[in-house]
């Protein structure tokens, strides 16, 4: 620990998102960041200039095996990330790594087991889980106001961000799949994808994921880097009442609406088979109003004091890539449904 009790945080990665860690961080009462690396001086330079008390490196490993680190937060390119996290788990620091965990299902569970046998927190940050609106998704779920989920419906759509080693599955998916097992309670036992590769030759940049979990409930997710509009959307269906999350509302991300539809349970002859609608109110539930990193960041950092286990930690983001290397193998096999495997300690 630093200076006064405080964790001390090296943040690697200064690009795109890791200047928001850095915000949130120094905003913390009970955090030193003390360290930021990236390759790129002109980035290092302006964190300098932002942070003038902040160490700047181009060299990683003096975050991943400095003495006067504590804790760091990988924010680099996904191929970056078991390599910098095992180092610094090897060297005892505890880890908060972007998502996905990793690109490879092996290295994931490599990582996991790492932070365990060394007693160290592993969190990957799977940012909407720590959301009013999809923690409040989660609690309607559990308690049945939603009744029975039939499917959900989800879509993550923009122009760009084009990646240069993942495609648009491994860039965009892993936000609705977290979300799926954080809301659901449950991963799902088996994938299936489709994409095309429309710019970029093998990249593929639309895709479409279908997540069968169990009790017969189907969720499917479409993602795009090609898409003119930036959309967020999720739609849960129950047998109660059905859910629509959209993300990009500023004020209304969430609507419950009171609707369904009803067959009769027995009927001899089609004459007898009537439907039955049902046409009830809209509302809006209260949501409060934070920033969910802000929440993650602050939750790592309970977690490293009162060595607690993280709520999106090693298993659910190992989790996560298992779906992704699934959908990955049916994208390769033209959309076969693939089953998942999952281990003892899994989520």
């Amino acid at each position: 620990m630093g200076g006064h009790g405080k964790v001390r945080v090296a943040v690697i990665g200064a690009g795109y998102w890791g200047p928001n860690l850095i915000r949130n961080f120094s905003q913390l009462k009970d955090v030193e960041v003390s360290l930021v690396c990236d390759v790129d001086r002109s980035r290092l330079d302006h964190i300098r200039d932002l942070y003038p008390h902040v160490s700047v490196s181009d060299n990683y490993q003096e975050a991943t095996r400095g003495t006067d680190v504590d804790a760091i937060c990988v924010a680099t390119p996904v191929r970056w990330h078991y390599e910098m996290a095992k180092d610094a788990l090897l060297h005892d620091k505890h880890v908060m790594v972007e998502k996905p965990l990793t690109s490879d299902v092996g290295q994931a569970e490599e990582l996991v087991q790492l932070a365990e046998s060394r007693g160290r927190v592993l969190l990957v940050d799977h940012t909407f889980e720590y959301t009013p609106a999809v923690n409040k998704i989660r609690e309607m779920i559990v308690n049945g106001d939603l009744g029975e989920i039939y499917y959900v419906s989800m879509s993550r759509l923009n122009l760009g961000l084009f990646q240069k080693d993942i495609n648009v599955i491994w860039d965009l998916a892993p936000h609705d799949i977290s979300i799926l097992n954080f809301t659901l309670g449950h991963s799902p036992e088996a994938v299936s994808a489709n994409g095309n590769a429309n710019i970029l030759p093998d990249i593929e940049d639309v895709a479409m994921l279908t997540l069968y979990y169990p009790g017969n409930l189907i969720a499917y997710i479409q993602v795009s880097w090609l898409d003119p509009r930036k959309t967020r959307q999720a739609t849960f269906v129950g047998n109660r009442k059905m859910l629509v999350y959209d993300d990009v509302e500023p004020l209304e991300k969430l609507k419950v609406y009171d609707k369904g539809v009803e067959g009769p349970k027995h009927y001899d002859t089609f004459g007898e088979f009537q439907l039955s609608y049902r046409y009830g109110d809209i509302y809006t539930p209260f949501l409060d109003s934070h920033e969910p990193l802000t929440m993650g960041c602050k939750h790592f950092l309970d977690c490293i004091l009162r060595d607690a286990l993280p709520k999106s930690g090693g298993p659910e983001g190992l989790s996560v890539v298992r779906v992704l290397e699934g959908a990955q193998r049916s994208l390769k096999k033209g959309g076969a449904k693939e089953a998942i495997e999952y281990k003892r300690g899994d989520q």
